[in-house]
């Protein structure tokens, strides 16, 4: 996903930079049922390190609700379209 303007992530003191973030959604095939389904365990969001730790990246987890809203904040600043940034799906529509 990317974000125009710099943003905090609920849960994390430091303000991330403006740019592009990988995400990370860990889902588990539901068992048992006549049809594949998958339930959402977890997401995260890859943040590349500074300082000492240049070079690393972290995965901080977060929810799927934070970063929609993160995103809609980072779009009321910039005027862009959220769904967009967050999903190729969202583009047009």
């Amino acid at each position: 996903m990317t974000f125009s303007n710099p943003f905090t992530l609920p849960g994390y003191p430091d303000e991330l930079p403006a740019g592009t973030y990988d995400t990370l959604v860990v889902e588990e095939l539901l068992q048992g049922l006549s049809f594949e389904a998958y339930i959402r365990i977890a997401t995260f969001l890859a943040v590349c390190g500074s300082g000492r730790h240049a070079g690393q990246r972290e995965l901080r987890p977060t929810t799927e609700d934070d970063l929609e809203e993160v995103l809609s904040q980072d779009a009321a600043w910039t005027g862009t379209c959220s769904k967009a940034a967050m999903s190729p799906q969202g583009v047009g529509r």
